[in-house]
């Protein structure tokens, strides 16, 4: 458990076991020992890898700054490559979930060199005609004075979560309000990912888009649909650490 500058961000990240790396990104408003520990995946991984885990940049125990450019663009992603960096990972697997999934997603794009093979979890696709996924009223929400003024379900749904993982509310809406760009099917498609990526979801998820969307514009891609588990509760399912222990032992050296 340690911490190290990210381009004048302080990162926390925890590492557990020895092996070859799987490096993990948490999804919105969480934070590693929330999605990751408390869901038995840093046990079931580190019976068989490295395991390194970072809280991101607004979340957690690493800095929040509360300016929406802090967190811009690939400035997340980067910060991954600047963790393997920092401990010597030349090339890794590597898990997202959901906006750890877009996360992964954009490094794959970016530098498909540093990675072995890729979960996507919690995370789908929409054509490059659909309607933008709408932020404000998640920060509007995020940045309520109380959770009672919040009117909008998903909006009042975001917020909850964020109450109760401990995070910083102001942070969490400047991560949401920051100009970073949704990836769409025909985007994907374009860039000819070779990495061997395999995405999983529940069957409920109704959160993030098509999987199967996504799944169609990365050749050779791997699709898990998690009976009966919709965003929440997806990552605790044993069948998806099933999935993922036997990707990743297939994935090339």
């Amino acid at each position: 458990m340690a911490y190290f500058d990210s381009n004048g961000v302080q990162i926390y990240f925890e590492e557990y076991s020895k092996g070859e790396p799987v490096v993990l990104v948490h999804g919105f408003a969480s934070r590693a020992d929330h999605n990751w520990g408390a869901m038995n995946w840093f046990t079931t991984l580190a019976a068989h890898y490295r395991v390194v885990a970072l809280d991101c940049r607004g979340h957690g125990k690493s800095g929040k700054p509360h300016d929406s450019a802090a967190y811009g663009g690939e400035t997340m992603g980067e910060d991954v490559i600047r963790l393997m960096d920092h401990l010597g990972i030349k090339r890794t697997l590597i898990m997202g979930y959901s906006m750890g999934g877009r996360i992964v997603t954009g490094l794959l794009m970016l530098h498909p060199k540093r990675l072995r093979a890729a979960v996507l979890g919690g995370i789908g696709a929409t054509t490059a005609t659909a309607p933008s996924f709408n932020r404000k009223p998640i920060v509007d929400a995020l940045l309520a004075e109380n959770i009672s003024t919040v009117k909008e379900q998903r909006a009042r749904e975001f917020r909850q979560f964020a109450e109760a993982t401990g995070n910083d509310l102001k942070a969490l809406a400047a991560v949401m309000a920051s100009n970073r760009e949704d990836f769409n099917a025909e985007h994907i498609a374009a860039q000819k990912i070779r990495v061997p990526v395999m995405i999983v979801i529940g069957t409920k998820d109704l959160l993030v888009g098509n999987p199967k969307l996504l799944h169609d514009s990365i050749p050779g891609s791997k699709l898990v649909m998690l009976e009966g588990h919709d965003h929440l509760s997806a990552p605790s399912d044993k069948h998806y650490k099933e999935a993922v222990l036997e990707f990743f032992k297939s994935a090339p050296a």
